[in-house]
């Protein structure tokens, strides 16, 4: 028996005033039984910080949170969500240009401390999204979302219906 999937869409606005990138986006999600709405909607900021016409969101299993393929179907950039081990990161930057991480856990230092040695390359970039915890993004939870998502000075505002959430993104490893 197949698990159970939800449908999830999302009208996504993003001025991310330091890509001078301003678009809006229709996003529909496949969230898995086994995801949070906190790692969904992880998945829908990284998405805000990342935009691009061809940027696309993995399918689950050995496929990334997100990412950007070429014409071959190669990948390009790979983007994590989490804390992956380092067998996943050394995999992700042998197959693809770049390696962005987006980890959202208040154990992210220690975590790139442990596998950093191990898993450290050239075209791996590893985020902290930090500031309030990201269990408050669930207030923005729906299964049909209408989002603005602001981005300035290192600081993220995602904004639904009434309520906003403001999030640093910290760099732990360029």
């Amino acid at each position: 028996m197949a698990a159970k999937v939800t449908t999830v869409t999302a009208e996504l606005d993003i001025s991310d005033m330091e890509r001078n990138y301003y678009r809006t986006h229709n996003l529909t999600l496949a969230q898995p039984q086994s995801e949070t709405d906190e790692r969904l909607m992880v998945r829908v900021l990284a998405f805000a910080l990342q935009a691009d016409d061809l940027l696309r969101f993995g399918e689950g299993g050995e496929e990334p949170a997100l990412w950007v393929r070429d014409t071959a179907g190669n990948p390009e950039v790979w983007i994590e969500i989490g804390e992956p081990d380092e067998k996943r990161l050394q995999k992700a930057c042998a197959r693809a240009k770049q390696v962005i991480v987006y980890s959202y856990a208040s154990s992210a230092q220690g975590w790139w401390n442990r596998i950093g040695a191990k898993a450290d390359r050239d075209n791996l970039i590893i985020y902290h999204i930090q500031g309030v915890p990201t269990s408050r993004l669930n207030t923005l939870c729906q299964r049909e979302m209408k989002l603005h998502c602001m981005v300035q000075d290192g600081q993220v505002w995602l904004t639904g219906g009434d309520e906003t959430v403001q999030l640093d993104v910290a760099t732990l490893k360029i």
